[in-house]
């Protein structure tokens, strides 16, 4: 694949946040988040540094984003990143309506050095009862009364 070098400028952003981040304590990705030829998110791993392991550099990137812009969706954004995207990561991508992704290192890589999501990515595959960590569905009463509830709702903001 080819990019153009606007797009690697973007990149090297990111992967300078990376090495940052290493700087400072925390984990080896950085990422950006474009609109048009701005930057409208930054994030770095923080994973260790706030003890939460949701703070990958493209959570905190969509974060970012999302607190500039005033909204959830980032319909229309790219998002740019030192490494090929978790599969948390390319969830929370998903769901911010991120139009396009471009990574450099591969999730080879990431796992050489330690960060190894292959077992994530084929677990959530898998059917429930097939998975190694236990998961299980008890439909108590009123399990679905959240969902009734904003079915109901004639003004929400659907997403």
């Amino acid at each position: 694949m080819t990019i153009s070098q606007r797009e690697q400028a973007f990149l090297h952003r990111a992967i300078e946040l990376a090495n940052r981040s290493v700087d400072t304590g925390g984990g080896p990705f950085g990422a950006v988040i474009v609109s048009g030829d701005e930057v409208v998110g930054r994030g770095h791993n923080r994973v260790t540094l706030d003890l939460d392991p949701t703070a990958h550099a493209e959570v905190q990137a969509i974060r970012d984003a999302c607190r500039r812009r005033g909204d959830f969706s980032l319909q229309g954004c790219v998002l740019y990143a030192s490494c090929e995207p978790c599969p948390m990561c390319m969830a929370a991508i998903y769901w911010a309506r991120i139009e396009r992704v471009v990574f450099a290192a591969s999730g080879e890589d990431a796992a050489r050095a330690g960060f190894d999501d292959r077992l994530i990515a084929r677990e959530i595959c898998r059917p429930y009862r097939e998975r190694s960590l236990p998961v299980e569905q008890y439909a108590c009463e009123g399990y679905d009364s959240a969902f009734r509830k904003w079915m109901a709702l004639v003004e929400k903001t659907p997403y």
